[in-house]
């Protein structure tokens, strides 16, 4: 499937020199919505995985669909403020500003096998601190999974130490 065809480029949102990639064309495809998820879960190549880590807002669409192929948890990382028990947090910067990630401290056992997933890799700094706050509570990060990475913003070299795999390349 062409899923670059169902990419919408949104310029200058949410500010001024910033290109946004809208994948809601792609969600709104039954078709293209089952095929991104099994492609996403090929992307892992059978490897064992018991909490799928989703970033707010759009990590959250795709995350729990792999973590139902995968037999495995969902943990949702969000923006403070979100969670409603105790919280460790992570702040990072991206392409547009700083911002600020938590997670729940029970979400992740220690020795957990874990995959990140997001819908973008950008500048890389959201990718890693969802690495920093897996690993503060124990978990191994298996792969870093994207929808889409953005590979002239070089957001790969932040988080070089994982594997790193994505879908759509731009």
């Amino acid at each position: 499937m062409d899923f670059k065809s169902l990419i919408r480029d949104v310029p200058n949102f949410p500010k001024d020199g910033v290109v946004f990639k809208d994948i809601t064309l792609l969600l709104q495809n039954p078709k293209a919505l089952n095929e991104t998820a099994n492609a996403l879960y090929n992307l892992l190549d059978g490897q064992k995985i018991d909490k799928v880590v989703g970033m707010e807002s759009r990590g959250f669409i795709f995350g729990p669909m792999l973590a139902k192929k995968l037999n495995a948890g969902f943990v949702p990382v969000r923006k403070p403020g979100k969670l409603p028990s105790t919280t460790i947090s992570e702040t990072y910067n991206l392409e547009y500003g700083t911002d600020t990630l938590e997670i729940h401290i029970d979400a992740i056992e220690k020795g957990d096998k874990v995959l990140i997933h997001d819908d973008v890799l950008a500048t890389g700094g959201t990718a890693k601190a969802a690495c920093k706050l897996i690993e503060k509570l124990g978990g191994e990060i298996v792969q870093c999974n994207f929808l889409i990475e953005l590979t002239f913003l070089k957001g790969n070299s932040k988080i070089s130490n994982y594997s790193v795999k994505s879908l759509i390349k731009y």
